[in-house]
């Protein structure tokens, strides 16, 4: 019997052709292990065989500026502690990570707040001393997938809040299925003037406009996932966005979540390719930045989504 054909693209399709937009990419969530990671699992036979080589050739000539690496395992991956110190000088962000301007942040998902507990918050703590360190998450809730308890979620979920407010480090916030709990704790926990960044919005467009309305300096993260069909929230908050104040900015950052959601309008730039591209990366944005400039309206261009939304990771995260 024949060995099954395999309908993954080649990897070469992961070098992508030119961006919708010219302005400098900022990627405000990527998981930088795991995109690797997935990489390799999905091209066993892949030509690269080190993060940073990988890195430089998928961004090479596509103006990534900035990336923020998200670490949120429980117990604590060491690894980030060798990525952060090889992006402390100019020197080997330059010959490391391409140029990329590497920052990072730290917490625990709710996936895993079964196992959190004082030796991996001291291993966080420690992590946010870091100079590349400059948020604290992702942290919060997850009543899709419950793989720990609710109750146990909550208590990590505020306890980690506490801890980052203490600290005044920005947050970075899941939530899915969980509004009622996730605004709750929030507003509990939480001074209304501090920075928050909901990532992955994709949650109702009412639960969205009361925690912009509460929290001014909170601001709604966009993947790719805006881009799918199957998705029908997260385009109405950038609409009442555009439709509520539409002279200011967009509250919004744009993200990847690598190595996942590929956005779907990518696949328009490809000519024809089969299959579906099992890894994303940051280069990906400006797709993600189109699709928003559209949902946007008239006088939007992806340029001008991704300006807003690198200014916003500046007032966010200070990159």
């Amino acid at each position: 019997m024949g060995k099954k054909k395999s309908n993954t693209p080649a990897e070469e399709n992961l070098i992508l052709p030119t961006p919708p937009s010219t302005s400098a990419i900022v990627d405000t969530h990527t998981h930088v292990a795991s995109t690797f990671a997935m990489y390799r699992t999905r091209y066993k036979e892949g030509k690269y065989t080190d993060v940073f080589e990988f890195l430089r050739t998928m961004y090479e000539g596509r103006n990534v500026e900035t990336i923020l690496d998200v670490w949120c395992e429980a117990p604590v991956q060491k690894l980030w502690k060798e990525f952060a110190d090889s992006a402390t000088s100019a020197e080997d962000r330059a010959n490391k990570w391409a140029g990329v301007n590497y920052w990072f942040v730290m917490g625990v998902h709710p996936h895993e707040a079964r196992l959190y507990n004082d030796e991996v918050e001291n291993d966080i703590l420690e992590a946010m001393a870091h100079p590349r360190c400059v948020g604290w998450g992702e942290m919060g809730l997850d009543y899709h997938y419950d793989h720990s308890p609710r109750d146990i979620q909550r208590t990590v979920f505020a306890r980690q809040l506490r801890q980052a407010v203490r600290l005044g480090k920005p947050l970075t916030i899941h939530t899915r299925e969980a509004e009622e709990d996730t605004e709750r704790i929030l507003k509990e926990e939480v001074p209304k003037d501090h920075r928050i960044h909901i990532h992955c919005f994709t949650d109702s467009p009412g639960f969205a406009q009361r925690l912009l309305d509460h929290f001014p300096n909170l601001y709604i993260g966009i993947t790719g996932v805006i881009t799918y069909a199957t998705n029908q929230d997260t385009s109405p908050v950038i609409r009442n966005m555009v439709f509520a104040k539409p002279d200011e900015p967009l509250r919004i950052l744009l993200e990847t979540d690598a190595p996942y959601m590929v956005p779907a309008n990518l696949y328009n730039s490809l000519n024809g390719m089969k299959g579906k591209l099992p890894v994303c990366h940051s280069a990906m944005i400006p797709w993600t930045a189109e699709f928003v400039a559209e949902v946007a309206g008239e006088g939007w261009t992806a340029d001008r989504v991704m300006n807003e939304a690198r200014e916003n990771a500046r007032k966010m995260y200070g990159i």
